[in-house]
């Protein structure tokens, strides 16, 4: 039984993750961590959880919880655990991270994007980026720390990553256009989230300067063999949860001139992910939509050959408090204590 403590549990990505453990057979959380609410019964925080969890919410020392505990998830604010990381912490317990504090390997280029100083550089090299479809080869038993990639990252990700992989697209021409619902931005107050202001309406957002964006392209730049710079705008819908991506580029030409074929680039689509559990290739003509995701870890993925234009739209769905945070970080830990991937995760899209 793998033992959990979780720093940041009343917040929406840790209450999810609240909600997946509970139903995990092989872990157990021992330490439910929340700064705001020290002393009070989870259960009055999060109403769901009645006669299911009967634990207090407990402080966010990560040193004292080290000793108790076989991972740490740590839902919390940029800047928090890069603030409070020691080796002593890393010696004894594995820490999954749901913020950006060791998803870029260039300190500088994370401190310009998200202007606070990196606390604890130092451990940057041997994060492991938890995209898992992507990177499951990195993430073993002797990880000892995972850079858990959120929501629109993920997304973004995982719908270009076989195309700019095997070059099928030109990624200088790559536009990433993204909405979410509002449990995106966190569960603390904040004037542009009131319902009056959301209900209603969509905008976007960090335009031509959102933080994730070195993210994405440093994760395809991987894929590429060199360094990408790309558009990504981001848009906020009045909805509680779901990520829907539409990406557009241009197709690269055969030397006559002609462009791939759809079942050509869904050849490419299945042998990276035909046989991921968590990713679902849909049909030509199929757009992903995100009510057939959503309270699930599963990604959907779709895309249309524009013959006219000569450029591919691809789409992704996935439910951002799932696949897009909490979920994936489960995977992760199932990785990291060789648990079945999928161990607590069959959790099948709610609907209506």
């Amino acid at each position: 039984m793998v033992k959990v403590g979780i720093i940041g549990a009343t917040g929406y990505a840790g209450a999810e993750l609240v909600r997946i453990l509970s139903g995990h057979s092989q872990a157990k959380i021992l330490w439910y961590g929340s700064k705001s609410y020290i002393d009070q019964k989870y259960a009055q925080v999060y109403r769901n959880m009645f006669r299911i969890v009967e634990d207090v919410c407990r402080d966010d020392s990560l040193k004292e919880l080290a000793d108790q505990v076989d991972v740490i998830f740590t839902a919390t604010p940029q800047g928090f655990l890069a603030g409070v990381l020691t080796e002593e912490i890393l010696s004894r317990v594995k820490v999954i991270d749901f913020s950006a504090d060791y998803r870029i390997k260039d300190a500088a280029v994370y401190e310009k994007w998200y202007g606070i100083q990196h606390r604890s550089p130092q451990f940057i090299p041997e994060a492991v980026y938890g995209l898992c479809e992507i990177n499951r080869s990195q993430i073993t038993e002797k990880t000892r720390l995972v850079a858990n990639p959120g929501c629109y990252t993920t997304c973004s990700i995982l719908t270009a990553y076989p195309l700019v992989k095997e070059g099928l697209i030109d990624p200088d021409t790559l536009i990433i256009d993204a909405k979410s619902g509002t449990s995106g931005a966190g569960r603390g107050a904040k004037l542009p989230n009131l319902y009056c202001e959301v209900n209603e309406n969509i905008k976007a957002y960090g335009v031509a300067g959102h933080r994730h964006t070195p993210e994405i392209e440093e994760q395809l730049g991987y894929a590429a063999g060199r360094p990408l710079t790309l558009s990504f705008t981001p848009h906020l819908v009045p909805m509680n949860r779901g990520i829907l991506v539409t990406e557009y580029a241009s197709l690269r030409r055969r030397g006559d001139g002609s462009l791939p074929s759809w079942d050509e680039i869904r050849a490419v689509y299945d042998a990276y992910y035909k046989e991921e559990k968590f990713i679902r290739l849909l049909g030509k003509g199929e757009c992903p939509e995100t009510k057939w995701v959503e309270g699930s870890n599963y990604v959907d993925i779709g895309f249309v050959v524009d013959e006219r234009t000569g450029r591919i739209v691809m789409m992704g769905a996935l439910d951002n408090l799932v696949k897009g945070a909490a979920g994936q970080a489960v995977q992760n830990m199932n990785l990291l204590f060789g648990l079945p991937e999928g161990e607590g995760l069959e959790l099948v899209p709610l609907f209506p």
